[in-house]
């Protein structure tokens, strides 16, 4: 397949690349900033916040698929959230129905359903939205327009609500929420090549012993995890905010510090 990959040069971008292309997929690359030093593939550098600089893109590069990885990872404003996350993914998604593109597979994330109480149990991909910030209301509302592409377009489009992608869990969250870099490439190749999934949602979570969320979802699609957080449990200290992180499935973003005025 010949996939753009948005997002290319951060954390995430850099292990997906890398991997897909090891496995024989053509990537194109697309960030704000240069291509990493050593880089071989394709490679824009332009806003995807910028429909036309997006269009641009697509009308020069013949693609199959999308997966779309940029965005500011952390909490900001309001305003810059719903730029970051819906209108790249609006202007990703105009380009993929004018260019014919059929599929993008999105970093969604744990914090949709942030505020959701941990005893609610294992949370399924039928969990309602309940972000604890305004990063995850965005990341709410890119999956509420991916739906609405796919329902009017055909649009196969996969959102995988990312847990902790690490190359280690850091804290005791971290051992229910871990996402390696092998398993992360293993779920963005099933969202890749599952048959039509039409819209749909799976945790983006390695095989965690503790794992706060349900895996079938991913594993209907092909995404089988192999790695477990486990086997760090003993490397990790007890920390002052453990108690609190475990109430909310959000951990630390749905603490009182992330609290802030929608309009500052």
């Amino acid at each position: 397949m010949r996939i753009l990959v948005s997002g290319a040069a951060g954390s995430l971008g850099r292990v997906i690349t890398v991997g897909l292309a090891a496995h024989g997929h053509e990537v194109v690359g697309l960030d704000l900033v240069p291509a990493p030093e050593g880089t071989t593939f394709s490679w824009h550098e332009a806003d995807c916040a910028d429909a036309d600089a997006v269009a641009a893109v697509f009308a020069e590069e013949r693609l199959d698929a999308v997966v779309h990885l940029a965005g500011v990872p952390e909490e900001v404003s309001l305003r810059d959230e719903l730029t970051s996350h819906v209108i790249t993914t609006a202007a990703l998604l105009d380009a993929m129905v004018a260019h014919r593109v059929p599929r993008i597979v999105y970093a969604s994330s744990n914090h949709a359903v942030g505020r959701t109480p941990r005893d609610s149990g294992v949370l399924t991909e039928h969990a309602l939205p309940r972000p604890d910030t305004y990063y995850g209301v965005a990341k709410v509302a890119a999956e509420a327009l991916l739906r609405l592409f796919a329902d009017r377009h055909g649009i196969d489009a996969v959102s995988c609500r990312i847990g902790s992608f690490l190359e280690e869990p850091a804290t005791l969250r971290g051992l229910s929420t871990w996402l390696s870099h092998g398993d992360g490439l293993r779920m963005v190749e099933a969202a890749l090549t599952t048959p039509a999934p039409g819209y749909a949602v799976l945790y983006g979570i390695s095989a965690n012993t503790r794992a706060w969320w349900d895996l079938e979802p991913g594993r209907r699609l092909g995404y089988d995890p192999v790695d477990d957080a486990e086997q760090f449990a003993d490397r990790i200290e007890p920390g002052p905010d453990d108690e609190a992180e475990a109430q909310l499935v959000g951990g630390p973003f749905a603490l009182p510090q992330f609290h802030r005025p929608a309009l500052d």
